[in-house]
């Protein structure tokens, strides 16, 4: 991924955290040599692994698991994202662009077939997903159910051998300048565009 050192993000925990926050992400790589993408939720194991490892299931119906084992993947999980008008900046000097933040992890997969690991994969990604929920759905494991779901799905684990994040967020431009772009954003009320604002907010504290 391109990208200039003032977007870059480093921190592997504020990469993971970013992962986890938005954590429906798209696994690509090559199926019978053509580049195939599909879009999974992932859950995160921060500690196994020097940069983490992702794990996650696909429908065996799905091709993509076939040759998953072949050659490095790629994950990618985007955040929130809005156009940025140049009129915000209250300059002459000033483009149209695009703020956004994405990470990129980039690693191995290893196929999880095994009864018992699948129905751990299941469990987890149920558990996680319903935590905040003001009514969980519960996974009846024992039931007819689980048995006849679990061969037809293939589960994998990817450890991260590379870990890539990019949060631009206009930190190329002066203080004011961003923060005229918070306030238009801020004053637009969409769902991305309000996130996008927080975000920059946060960036605040840092040097242009």
């Amino acid at each position: 991924m391109y990208t200039p050192p003032h977007f870059a993000e480093d921190d592997r925990d504020a990469l993971h955290d970013l992962i986890e926050r938005y954590s429906f992400g798209l696994l690509v790589s090559r199926v019978a040599g053509e580049p195939f993408a599909t879009h999974l939720p992932f859950l995160l194991d921060r500690t196994a692994g020097p940069y983490g490892t992702l794990v996650g299931h696909v429908a065996r119906a799905n091709p993509h698991w076939h040759d998953l084992t072949a050659e490095p993947v790629l994950v990618v999980f985007s955040g929130p994202h809005a156009y940025i008008s140049p009129a915000w900046y209250e300059t002459e000097y000033a483009v149209p662009t695009w703020n956004y933040v994405a990470v990129h992890a980039t690693g191995r997969a290893a196929l999880v077939e095994d009864h018992t690991e699948l129905l751990d994969i299941v469990r987890r990604s149920v558990s996680y997903y319903e935590a905040v929920r003001p009514n969980p759905w519960a996974l009846n494991e024992s039931g007819p159910f689980v048995e006849r779901l679990l061969p037809q799905i293939v589960g994998f684990r990817i450890e991260i051998e590379r870990l890539e994040g990019k949060k631009k967020l206009s930190q190329n431009h002066p203080r004011e300048r961003r923060e005229k772009v918070i306030q238009a954003l801020e004053l637009d009320g969409s769902a991305d565009a309000v996130s996008v604002a927080a975000l920059m907010r946060d960036t605040l504290s840092k040097p242009a």
